[in-house]
């Protein structure tokens, strides 16, 4: 079950925009990182920076902290997930840079640890004291939905009862160098930004554990796959959770790409399409969060509509040139509880 949403992304107030459209001024907006206060920021990378603003929102929204930010549960039953494909690549680029031109006495013992792929979950837990389970996936385009599907494997396992996952990329000179995307004008006020500069976190518990804390879920995560063809994971998920499709998130560049009339469950062309990554920048590592985020918002207001499934697909599979294609369903929780008072997604 998902239980509660954070976002960290300009111009975006919150998870309710993630399907947008993005405000005419999402450029002009606040920078989503000056909301964190306080010491220990110096040496933290951008993508770390905004992982943490959107953790902190969604353990808030999930009621798995309080209005002082400490825990409401065990730091031990709590779990971090993080994907992204180029976090702390900018801290890297630096080290080596250093290195290379001065020799590695010249590395600052700050920045050093900063090297670490694991840095962005790792920051978040030792940030809120969660003790759970701790890992990141650079897994491609693909590793956002994965990053959620080990979230449930370790909650079914019983590794942990509940996991905060996160999807999290920066833009800055350093990704731009390493993809090959051109730094942006400084006057270009387009509608779509062309790399995403954001973090999104979801909480993602057993149905149990909600109903104990008496939380209502946002949404319940079913079937994954994941499979070198876009076509097959879509297939396998749809064998198993049929149902009408309300709404497809699809994959980063889907030009051409077709998901099956059977595996929507409705005829061509009549199933909405959300393509996020042209309306938020090509999100990497963090597509498949933002894709589920998203789907619990839609699936929330669906007012008791059970019938309709949401698709999530990531990973355009051999057919585009991708290594994998990942495809996972999302549905309208089973049980409804009473949200916690005060609490938002």
């Amino acid at each position: 079950m998902i239980t509660g949403l954070g976002t960290a992304v300009r111009g975006v107030p919150g998870p309710e925009g993630l399907l947008g459209p993005l405000p005419a001024d999402h450029r002009q907006a606040v920078d989503p990182v000056s909301r964190l206060t306080g010491r220990g920021l110096r040496y933290k990378d951008r993508a770390t920076k905004l992982a943490m603003v959107a953790a902190r929102d969604a353990l808030r929204a999930a009621g798995l902290t309080d209005e002082t930010g400490g825990l409401t549960v065990p730091g031990e039953s709590v779990g971090v997930t993080a994907s992204t494909n180029y976090g702390n690549v900018d801290t890297v680029c630096e080290t080596v840079r250093t290195i290379a031109e001065s020799g590695y006495l010249a590395t600052s013992p700050m920045m050093l640890p900063a090297t670490s792929s694991n840095v962005v979950a790792s920051w978040v837990a030792i940030t809120h004291g969660l003790r759970g389970a701790n890992l990141t996936l650079c897994n491609g385009p693909t590793s956002g939905l994965d990053a959620v599907n080990w979230a449930r494997l370790l909650i079914a396992s019983g590794r942990v009862e509940r996991m905060l996952v996160l999807g999290v990329e920066p833009d800055n000179p350093a990704v731009r160098h390493v993809t090959g995307v051109p730094e942006a004008a400084p006057d270009d006020l387009s509608d779509a930004p062309d790399l995403f500069d954001g973090s999104v976190a979801l909480v993602a518990e057993s149905a149990a554990s909600a109903e104990a804390r008496g939380v209502r879920p946002l949404a319940a995560i079913g079937p994954y796959a994941r499979r070198g063809g876009h076509a097959d994971a879509v297939a396998e998920v749809r064998d198993l959770r049929p149902g009408r499709v309300g709404l497809w998130c699809v994959p980063e560049h889907p030009e051409g790409m077709r998901a099956p009339a059977p595996g929507l469950g409705a005829g061509a062309g009549s199933v909405p399409v959300h393509d996020l990554s042209a309306l938020h920048g090509a999100s990497s590592g963090a597509l498949g969060v933002l894709q589920c985020a998203a789907a619990a918002v839609w699936l929330e207001g669906r007012s008791g509509a059970d019938d309709d499934v949401v698709l999530v697909s990531a990973g355009t599979g051999d057919a585009g040139g991708d290594d994998a294609s990942a495809a996972l369903i999302l549905t309208v929780p089973d049980a409804v509880a009473p949200r916690l008072a005060g609490t938002a997604r």
